[in-house]
């Protein structure tokens, strides 16, 4: 548990007031689960019973197709993967949305092995493949690049060739799916407006513009000082990004009481610089790229709570063997390698059946790393985690594939146009 954790275990909790600072759905979550187990620790344990959930899925759909246990297994062991497993015990935000948006992916895979199915086990396959959407989109706006993509996946794994009328229906539940709970959520919890959107414009006004420019800011005193005193600081420590815990003075309600002279100076000013707003940004991104960083979140920061790590010596052991892999294998933890992956697996997802869930795997993974361009906060592992799981498993889907047989369907409508009197067969067997 980071100091997002706590942060979030707090409000859970009704130590802080609920905020938007961290996604208002996921604490009334953990707050429901402790009500009903008594214990924090069911939230991490939820998050790993869907990551294994929906990996045993994966794994089941590449058994049914290859008929090879070591393939299936193989599905089984990228949850052991150093670059996976790091995080699947951290109560973050980036591995909610990671896992949600893997069942998602497995949901898809269930509805093309069940090519046949009913038409009202494809909409509630449909449903609960939304519902994960809804909450990866919940938890992180920024998802919604990840999300688009697997959502298409989903819909055309239901549906061979989806109508219009089947893809407005899908659409429609998606935008009502993610407009009902954040109403619900704002009118009934109401939690506490800190405009953390404004923490990219911080940092984008603290490092583009120099500080002789801060000072004639047309914004009131207070505020022009404190972006003054901040930049030095920024200056001061080196510090690039994530401005707002770095280098900010910031209070109780966040940014919330200075966002829109915030959003008035970010919109005047970076519109009279852009060269060097790109050139801040693109340094920022090649950052995340080649020289990232918190690859492994150890244990559980002192806090007030007294939660302490049960087993310190596992704990040491999954920080041996992710460090050591961080120094051996350092590819599985960069940016650059993934963003790759994901552009490869996007125009060459390979042939067979698993060609469109790769490239679905692929094309979201690169939407996702790319969306963090103009918006990217720090230069953490975390924020590439999708990325890492999806690129991960479109690799192996995409060399597993090859062996892959079709569907039972089309393996007797192959038959039936090879083998003469095989269609008359097929069809007085067929219910």
């Amino acid at each position: 548990m980071s100091p997002d954790s706590i942060s979030q275990l707090k409000q859970a909790t009704g130590e802080e007031p609920l905020s938007d600072w961290h996604p208002p759905v996921m604490s009334l979550v953990w707050r429901a689960l402790i009500a009903v187990t008594g214990t924090p620790a069911t939230m991490a344990v939820l998050q790993s019973v869907i990551l294994w959930a929906a990996l045993w899925v994966i794994a089941s759909w590449v058994w049914e197709r290859t008929a090879s246990r070591p393939r299936s297994l193989t599905v089984l062991g990228l949850g052991l993967t150093p670059h996976v497993l790091t995080f699947v015990g951290v109560v973050w935000k980036d591995v909610h949305m990671a896992f949600a948006l893997l069942a998602t992916s497995a949901v898809a895979l269930i509805g093309r092995r069940l090519a046949a199915c009913r038409s009202t086990l494809r909409w509630a396959l449909l449903g609960l493949g939304v519902l994960f959407l809804v909450y990866a989109i919940l938890v992180r706006k920024n998802a919604i690049f990840a999300a688009i993509p697997i959502f298409v996946m989903l819909v055309l794994a239901l549906w061979r060739r989806p109508g219009r009328r089947i893809w407005m229906i899908s659409t429609v539940a998606l935008a009502v799916g993610l407009v009902v709970p954040s109403v619900a959520i704002s009118s009934l919890a109401r939690p506490v407006q800190m405009s953390q959107g404004s923490q990219i414009m911080l940092d984008d006004l603290l490092h583009v513009l120099n500080v002789n420019e801060l000072r004639s800011a047309a914004v009131p005193s207070d505020l022009r000082d404190r972006l003054v005193t901040a930049a030095q600081e920024c200056h001061r420590i080196k510090s690039l990004s994530n401005s707002y815990f770095t280098c900010w003075e910031h209070g109780p309600n966040g940014l919330a009481p200075h966002s829109d002279q915030l959003t008035s100076l970010w919109t005047s000013e970076m519109t009279s610089h852009i060269p060097g707003y790109i050139q801040y940004r693109l340094q920022l991104f090649s950052e995340l790229l080649f020289d990232g960083s918190y690859e492994y979140q150890s244990g559980i920061i002192a806090n007030t709570l007294g939660l302490k790590a049960s087993h310190p010596r596992l704990e040491a052991t999954l920080r041996t063997y992710v460090i050591g892999a961080v120094h051996d294998m350092r590819f599985l933890f960069t940016g650059w390698f993934w963003l790759t992956v994901a552009i490869v697996l996007s125009i060459r997802p390979g042939r067979g059946r698993s060609s469109m869930p790769v490239r679905a795997l692929g094309v979201s993974s690169a939407a996702y790393v790319l969306g963090y361009l103009p918006i990217m906060p720090a230069t953490d592992f975390r924020y590439l985690y999708w990325p890492a799981i999806a690129g991960t498993l479109g690799l192996l889907l995409s060399w597993l594939g090859r062996g892959m047989s079709p569907p039972p369907a089309a393996q007797a409508a192959r038959t039936a146009i090879t083998s003469p009197g095989a269609s008359q067969k097929a069809q007085e067997s067929s219910p």
